[in-house]
């Protein structure tokens, strides 16, 4: 009884789902068949008009196929799915086992979202898949977007493109390899290299991974992701725009190119605002200004661009350091105006011109606006030039003035002038031997020298009231120092690399210490390591002689 009950349901499912799947006419003018000409089908001629499981399809004649349960439809095809989509087309095929469609010619199909046009469609109505193999147009309220090849989601309203891709609109096109565009939001993906384009000011956002919303012209990037503006280029890891606000933000391996100064900004975090022409970076914040010669680099804790590129302002905050092949500095702070080439830097800055640490109250770097190199050199207040002797390093040549003013020749500095108070003192070394024969002490009013590769090849002296050269036997040891002495080698940016590391404790804040004060700190560190050693080895304990 049971295999009979069975066998009855399993023939009632194959008969009910047979006659679910089989097409049905509903209409023609005239029915007829060709067994020569057209083997197995029912040629349907005028009004034709058949249905399959929730869609209908009309057109002027066909070829109905029973046995293959396969359709043929010729001249104003129309197929209609319920109240969701209409399609029209001048051929189409259909298949009732597969449920899947083939139009051509002229193909238009219609949905509450959008219009698609192309010349050849694959219908899918299990999956509700659109598919065009050679070239389609979608348009919805937003956009028109084009594409070789494109797949529709009818359900997730979701429409894939891939190659040659465009989508456009008044305000906006895009290009593109791939992307994921939904017509119910008008949002699209990208998944390969895209390019948009404002119309109006041909700025462009370039990408190969990322968002982009067109009704907001919000775009956030993540691979590749570049934005070109009129006079600056932005590239990064990650870029998020919004074009009507005139904000971009971005993310690691940030390079902001200024094509009109010449200028390189890079850093790790950045915030860039279109209407105030303002740029924010921080995280291995470094300026680049691009130089004939080299270039000069100039790192921070925080860099600040204001103004339109020929009043450009520059500000550079906190653990400032410069490095250039020939020239190095540091400082708490530096502002530099592009209108007038001027860099000024603040809170005991420092210099370092090949072999000469330069130091004063306050220091100031003239630009050529023109040719962009360095034109001139101030030392305001206290100006201080050392020099450590190559052959004994305890010995410094020093000059000390009130002021500097020195001059560069192609980014070189070639004369430097001792205004005020100017005093020199001097180690002459043996030229074959090397060894230190005389030490020379200048006072003067003024003080002027030429240079050549860093090394001082002339001095004239104005006004001189006293000087005299002393064997290094009788030269008076407490002399050997001008006061404020304070030699920071240790300091010096050596490499590029050199500017991002950040200081042990902040030489731009730190109280400020003569050398004299410094050598007593190292003397009693050097006590307290010896006595704490001397303790260790009557009590067995580990050894603290690395302490620092």
């Amino acid at each position: 009884m049971k295999k009979l009950f069975l066998l009855t349901f399993v023939l009632f499912s194959v008969v009910s789902f047979s006659q679910t799947k089989k097409i049905k006419i509903l209409s023609t003018e005239l029915s007829t068949a060709d067994e020569s000409k057209y083997p197995g089908a029912t040629i349907l001629i005028g009004k034709v008009k058949m249905s399959h499981e929730g869609a209908t399809l009309d057109c002027k004649r066909a070829l109905l196929y029973k046995d293959k349960n396969l359709f043929k439809a010729i001249g104003e095809v129309i197929i209609e799915q319920g109240d969701s989509i209409i399609q029209y087309s001048d051929f189409a095929t259909y298949n009732g086992n597969t449920k899947k469609a083939k139009s051509w010619g002229n193909v238009e199909i219609n949905d509450k979202e959008m219009t698609l046009k192309t010349d050849t469609l694959h219908f899918d109505r299990i999956n509700q898949v659109l598919y065009y193999p050679n070239g389609g147009t979608i348009r919805d309220t937003k956009n028109t977007l084009k594409s070789v090849k494109g797949t529709y989601l009818l359900r997730e309203k979701k429409f894939t493109a891939q190659s040659k891709v465009t989508v456009v609109n008044p305000d906006n096109h895009l290009e593109s390899d791939h992307l994921d565009y939904y017509t119910n939001t008008n949002l699209a993906y990208l998944y390969g290299p895209s390019t948009i384009t404002n119309l109006k000011d041909s700025t462009k956002v370039y990408s190969e991974r990322g968002f982009y919303d067109t009704n907001t012209d919000i775009s956030y990037f993540v691979k590749r992701a570049k934005l070109f503006l009129k006079e600056r280029t932005v590239s990064a890891d990650s870029l998020y725009y919004d074009k009507r606000n005139g904000f971009a933000s971005a993310t690691n391996n940030i390079k902001v190119v200024d094509t009109v100064q010449h200028m390189v900004t890079k850093g790790n975090y950045a915030e860039l605002y279109e209407q105030k022409d303002s740029l924010f970076i921080i995280d291995r914040a470094v300026a680049i200004s691009v130089l004939e010669k080299d270039s000069m680099y100039v790192a921070g804790d925080k860099i600040l661009l204001t103004g339109k590129p020929e009043k450009r302002i520059a500000r550079i905050f906190n653990n400032v350091k410069i490095f250039k092949s020939d020239l190095q500095g540091k400082c708490d702070s530096i502002h530099t105006s592009q209108e007038t080439g001027l860099t000024r830097m603040f809170n005991r800055p420092i210099l370092w011109s090949n072999n000469s640490q330069i130091t004063g109250d306050s220091i100031q770097l003239l630009t050529h606006k023109e040719s962009n190199k360095l034109d001139s050199l101030k030392v305001l207040q206290n100006a201080f030039m050392i020099q450590q002797d190559s052959v004994n390093t305890d010995n410094y040549n020093q000059i000390k003035g009130r002021n500097i003013y020195g001059k560069f020749e192609d980014d070189d500095l070639r004369t430097m002038m001792v205004k005020g108070n100017a005093e020199s003192l001097y180690h002459n070394n043996n030229e074959g031997t090397h060894k230190l024969e005389t030490i020379t002490k200048e006072i003067a009013s003024d003080i002027e020298f030429i240079l050549e590769d860093g090394a001082i090849i002339q001095t004239t002296y104005f006004k001189k009231s006293e000087g005299k050269t002393y064997p290094p036997s009788e030269f008076p040891p407490g002399e050997k120092k001008f006061k404020g002495f304070l030699w920071r080698g240790d300091e010096q940016p050596k490499t590029v690399e050199d500017i991002f590391v950040k200081d042990t404790t902040n030489a731009a804040t730190a109280p400020l210490k003569t050398q004299k004060q410094l050598d007593v700190v190292k003397k009693a560190r050097k006590q307290f390591i010896d006595e704490t050693t001397k303790k260790e080895e009557k009590q067995k304990k580990p050894n603290l002689k690395g302490l620092k």
